[in-house]
């Protein structure tokens, strides 16, 4: 009778301890894939936000003077250019700038931060006409390094007033709706709370 209690309880015993053995593991494969999720999504979602840009061309004419004088200013001597400026500028973020995290036991991605669009690059040309050097201040090589550099002052000046950053601004929540939707797809919720919206950018994201 012994034996078959010894037995049994070691039936039980071993049931029991199989069970806990198989919810360890589990659980423990079910936080493994948990985590994987949430890798793989904050990567994808990385990978998104590298598409952000937005391009502006941009055509100015500069007229461009400089005069010196020479001989205690008894002479005056200008040299003058019409410059025509062709510039691609680009318009992003920082993507070290954006901010976000994954709370794995509510499955969410948290997005605590989305910077503003700033100006990544100006890549100016210059094509010059109606060129007059003075006679003694004629255009030499460095004139062209620091018309470069003026040329394009002059453009970051002209990119608030041409609506490039108020294009990037909707481009990123095209790209906020885009990462919503990703997230979604495995089952996850997106929390964009803590960036600070509009009310016609709440409006757009709620549709």
């Amino acid at each position: 009778m012994d034996g078959i209690l010894e037995v049994f309880l070691g039936l039980i015993l071993g049931t029991i301890a199989t069970y806990w053995v198989y919810s360890f593991f589990r659980k423990k494969q079910k936080k493994e894939l948990t985590s994987h999720q949430s890798t793989v999504l904050l990567e994808r979602i990385k990978s998104v936000c590298k598409l952000i840009s937005v391009e502006g061309d941009f055509a100015e004419i500069y007229k461009y003077e400089n005069t010196k004088e020479h001989f205690m200013s008894l002479v005056i001597s200008k040299k003058k250019a019409l410059i025509v400026i062709k510039a691609k500028a680009q318009i992003g973020y920082d993507l070290k700038k954006i901010l976000m995290h994954a709370d794995e036991g509510k499955k969410k991605i948290i997005l605590t931060n989305f910077p503003q669009p700033e100006v990544l690059s100006v890549e100016p040309e210059l094509d010059f006409y109606d060129i007059k050097n003075g006679l003694f201040n004629s255009f030499t090589p460095n004139d062209l390094t620091s018309l470069n550099a003026e040329a394009k002052k002059h453009i970051l000046e002209k990119i608030p007033e041409s609506g490039l950053m108020e294009t990037a601004r909707k481009e990123a929540l095209q790209t906020v709706l885009l990462i919503e939707k990703i997230v979604e797809t495995i089952g996850w919720k997106l929390d964009y709370s803590a960036i600070e919206l509009t009310e016609k950018q709440k409006e757009l994201l709620e549709k």
